[in-house]
């Protein structure tokens, strides 16, 4: 298995830039994970495609103003942060744009952008992975002071920064969204849970890797960045009740996912409450053992998360989705279009 094996062309007409100005309205394609068999609908009709007695199990993480954006007067420079790890009130980890040739230990002040005030930081140390450790001089707000880092490959900007927050958003810690939770209306969660289908909600905070392709042509060389999770004594619950009733467990998004296998160690076991570090990397051949289904959006190619689809459903399964999405006009990625894996 190559890297290179997940690799596709997508037209960039494709690519979402903007949400879709209702949320469940965007398309939603059905992929039988054992057959391939696809049917194409709406994700306003998603419960045509659900059961009773189905457990769908939520990412319920918020998206921090991650990103301060503006021009440094000292170095005379247009700087860019991203601040990927909170370590204490004042210093955080994170990457910067621009700064390879600014040295550990200087200070900067930040005028920032179309906000009439400054912050100064003092970069503390660059780390192996280029990364650097920042300190700030007072506490932040980062409601006041930043905004809502969206992917690289969206152009513009969105109006309303909570069009990239899911609308059950509740623990702050991601630098990115669980994009697959952004179709979801109140109105469709209710007729969803009209039909007898039940609701869990976990935490995972998406962290860097989230934005950081494979660079292995191996993918088995690459190692996922950990992101942190924590599990409640209710959704635990939830969960090992509908595993040991037969019902499904359909998780909504790739980093519910990723939770949940991360969480049991083999087939049979209970899930257990509790928090850590996620840092599972889920390959096609890999045997799942909490997930029968997914809710997900159109990855990029050659990421760890078209993997992760790719071992739910099969390479060749999703491949040909892909194609159908492509020929029928899907939109891609984290504004895109939806996928049902059932």
């Amino acid at each position: 298995m190559l890297t290179s094996d997940f690799d596709y062309n997508l037209p960039q007409e494709l690519i979402a830039q903007h949400p879709i100005s209702i949320r469940d309205t965007s398309k939603l394609m059905v992929l039988n994970k054992i057959s391939g068999e696809i049917q194409h609908s709406t994700f306003h009709e998603i419960t045509k495609f659900l059961k009773k007695n189905d457990l769908l199990v939520f990412n319920d993480t918020k998206v921090l103003q991650a990103k301060i954006k503006g021009y440094s007067p000292n170095i005379k420079k247009n700087l860019e942060i991203l601040l990927t790890e909170k370590i204490d009130s004042k210093n955080w980890k994170c990457l910067i744009k621009n700064s390879k040739k600014i040295p550990d230990n200087s200070n900067i002040k930040i005028n920032l952008d179309t906000k009439k005030i400054s912050v100064d930081i003092k970069i503390k140390q660059t780390l192996s992975d280029g990364s650097r450790i920042i300190q700030f001089f007072e506490d932040i707000d980062l409601n006041t002071i930043g905004v809502v880092p969206l992917p690289p490959y969206i152009k513009t900007n969105i109006k309303n920064s909570q069009r990239y927050q899911t609308i059950y958003a509740k623990h702050d810690g991601s630098i990115a969204a669980p994009t697959a939770g952004l179709h979801f209306t109140e109105e469709i969660l209710k007729k969803i849970n009209s039909i007898g289908v039940n609701f869990a909600f976990v935490t995972l905070h998406i962290g860097i890797g989230t934005f950081r392709p494979i660079y292995s042509k191996d993918p088995l060389k690459h190692k996922m960045h950990p992101e942190r999770w924590q599990i409640n004594q209710l959704a635990a619950d939830k969960i090992n009740t509908a595993k040991q009733n037969g019902h499904r467990i359909i998780a909504v998004g790739t980093t519910t996912t990723r939770l949940l296998e991360n969480s049991i160690d083999q087939i049979g076991k209970p899930l257990n409450p509790g928090n850590g570090l996620a840092k599972n990397f889920i390959l096609p051949g890999y045997n799942f053992k909490v997930v029968d289904g997914l809710i997900t959006n159109f990855h990029l190619p050659k990421s760890t998360l078209l993997m992760m689809v790719s071992a739910m459903a099969g390479k060749e399964n999703i491949f040909s989705a892909y194609q159908n999405a492509i020929k029928n006009n899907y939109r891609f990625y984290s504004f895109g279009d939806s996928m049902l894996i059932t």
